[in-house]
């Protein structure tokens, strides 16, 4: 039978389905019906029955263990069935039943395996509660193998078979899954008049970085030019906040940086990428930003009171870390806050208080999905020696081990003398060349050999900035590993493109901001003609600022659409856990000396 949209109750699907599970298909066989007992009942009336009857009462019985979470039952009933020819019906429950048991053991690739078998094709035929079941368990599955777009377009086709009250919860799905695409992905989506090449389209009119008045006025285009399209139909709930925010805009942000002392240049950066965004918007006529210097700060208790009497809607910082801590250790705040800065206090903050930073340890974080996505399992590390190498280091083990990857070994950069002998043991190096002494010691004679390294190695992770980078790849190269892949962060890119001095990092890959890989972005254009320092590293400060004017209005949409992105010049960026935002980098690879970006990974 072909799925068609129809209206169906979720409190008369299991009524549906015992009434159609009777009736022979095509030569397809029956579905188990839905029958009352113990899970031992239903064993005991299939001793009673034909061997048909009897095969539906097990599947019943296998159903019943699973939904009273009696897994090593449903497992033992599971098996015993497997080994049984089944008409294509029970074939594609029993497979259902298998993938719902897979996903609650935690095994997702075990769950997509089961619904491999080749009489789900013949799945539209079954009755609709059944087409549903087991397309969303297929989507279920899909998501948590990270495969977001193939379950995207899972959840597309049985939005056509769910009745009105069931669209809603499926709507939020797909865009869920969507929002966690990159733009480089959602971008590989062909527009070819698809209902997913319309959400692909919705989906990349939200993220622009227009200001919200004027990305409602083209999301209204695209829903007039989609009127059939289902989102078009019933939006999203981002769409519906991002409607509210254009309807109430911010008229009052307060600045909050450093204008002396020792992060003065990384405040007046901050201020100045804001100042640009602001400017480049049009600057809003209703929207009054004043500034404050955090430096000259006494008291923050007094600070946000006569902000609160001005009229602030939003403070934008501060940038220093101990006050951010002490921002985090309060239950709330007068005046929601984007800090600049993340506390010391990863798991603690109130609910009013945002923070946003360009932290080392998230670029270690993003590592770690690049090198996963590409395969990768196994890695030995190298960072400079200190506080800020250890704690990169630190965000990496973590983030990789919790993946299932293994860390092979560690060290740290110092003296560069060391940096041959330290790769060396890495690598173990000597244990080759040890070997080869022992066999020409029991020959008596000389023995030709060349020092292998070791073979168990996948990746190396290199934390370090361009110089040391430059010598630990040419190190690499002598010492036989010019072949293993390197993955390194940010710093090993100073913006300054000098091909002949760095084809020495040919194969380096990286993340990076689009800031510093998209040299000819229109902002970052503006910002050069006033602030040439803005090409080097401290550009990435400029983006943030940027950035930050551009977040300012939707931290509200971000806290209620879970999965909402903002396309930045400092990342992708989304609200993570305890409020702080996300960055998603691009990837970048150094060939003939140059950075090249690179294709996004398949999730």
């Amino acid at each position: 039978m072909t799925a068609r949209l129809r209206p169906l109750s979720l409190l008369g699907l299991a009524s549906l389905l015992a009434a159609c599970a009777s009736q022979p298909h095509s030569g397809l066989g029956e579905l188990p019906p839905q029958t009352a007992g113990s899970v031992e009942q239903l064993l005991q009336q299939a001793e009673q029955s034909s061997s048909a009857q009897a095969l539906l009462l097990r599947l019943s019985a296998a159903e019943r263990a699973l939904q009273n979470n009696d897994l090593q039952q449903a497992t033992q009933l599971l098996e015993s069935l497997a080994q049984q020819p089944l008409p294509p019906a029970q074939q594609v429950f029993l497979s259902t039943l298998q993938a719902e048991l897979a996903l609650q053991r935690q095994r997702p690739r075990a769950a997509l395996s089961a619904l491999q078998h080749p009489d789900l094709a013949r799945l539209d035929e079954l009755p609709l509660p059944q087409q549903i079941r087991t397309r969303h368990v297929r989507a279920t599955a899909l998501e948590r193998d990270h495969q977001l777009l193939a379950a995207a377009r899972e959840r597309i086709v049985l939005a056509a078979l769910l009745d009105a009250q069931a669209t809603p919860d499926n709507q939020e799905a797909i865009w869920r899954l969507l929002s966690g695409l990159s733009s480089p992905q959602l971008k590989a989506i062909p527009r070819d008049g698809s209902i997913l090449a319309g959400w692909r389209d919705l989906l990349e009119l939200t993220r622009s970085a227009l200001a919200p008045r004027e990305q409602i006025q083209l999301i209204e285009a695209w829903q007039k030019s989609h009127a059939q399209h289902p989102a078009a139909i019933q939006p999203p709930l981002a769409i519906v906040q991002l409607q509210e925010i254009a309807r109430r805009p911010l008229t009052h942000i307060a600045l909050l940086l450093p204008a002396e002392g020792p992060l003065a240049n990384a405040g007046a950066a901050l201020r100045d990428g804001f100042l640009a965004a602001h400017y480049q918007a049009g600057a809003p006529a209703e929207l009054k930003i004043s500034l404050h210097d955090s430096n000259a700060l006494q008291n923050l208790d007094a600070f946000y009171q006569k902000a609160r009497e001005s009229g602030v809607e939003l403070v934008v910082g501060p940038l220093e870390k101990p006050l951010v801590t002490q921002l985090s250790a309060r239950n709330s705040l007068p005046i929601p806050t984007l800090a600049l800065n993340y506390s010391d206090k990863p798991e603690q903050a109130p609910r009013e208080l945002f923070q946003f930073g360009l932290a080392a340890e998230d670029e270690a974080r993003e590592v770690v999905r690049r090198a996963w996505a590409d395969g990768q399992r196994r890695a030995v590390a190298l960072a400079p020696s200190g506080d800020w190498g250890q704690r990169v280091m630190a965000a990496f083990r973590s983030e990789w081990e919790a993946r299932g990857g293994t860390l092979i070994a560690v060290d740290y950069v110092d003296q560069p003398v060391r940096l041959a002998g330290q790769i060396a043991q890495l690598l173990q190096l000597r244990d080759s060349e040890q070997r080869a002494a022992r066999v020409a010691g029991a020959l008596g004679t000389k023995v030709q050999s060349q020092p292998a390294r070791r073979q168990d190695i996948d990746f190396v992770f290199l934390a370090a900035t361009p110089a040391q980078a430059r010598q630990i790849k040419s190190t690499l190269t002598l010492q036989y590993a010019g072949d293993l892949p390197v993955y390194g962060t940010s710093h090993l890119f100073s913006g300054d493109r000098q091909p002949a001095r760095d084809r020495e990092l040919d194969g380096i890959r990286f993340s990076e901001t689009p800031w510093m890989l998209e040299p000819d972005h229109p902002l970052r254009r503006e910002i050069l003609s006033h602030w040439p320092e803005a090409a080097g590293p401290l550009g990435r400060l400029y983006a943030m600022g940027a950035d930050s004017y551009r977040l300012a209005p939707r931290l509200s949409q971000l806290q209620t659409a879970p999965g909402m992105r903002l396309e930045g010049l400092s990342g992708s960026l989304s609200l993570g856990r305890v409020q702080r935002i996300d960055r998603t980098l691009p990837w970048a690879e150094y060939r003939n000396g140059q950075p090249v970006t690179l294709p996004p990974t398949r999730q």
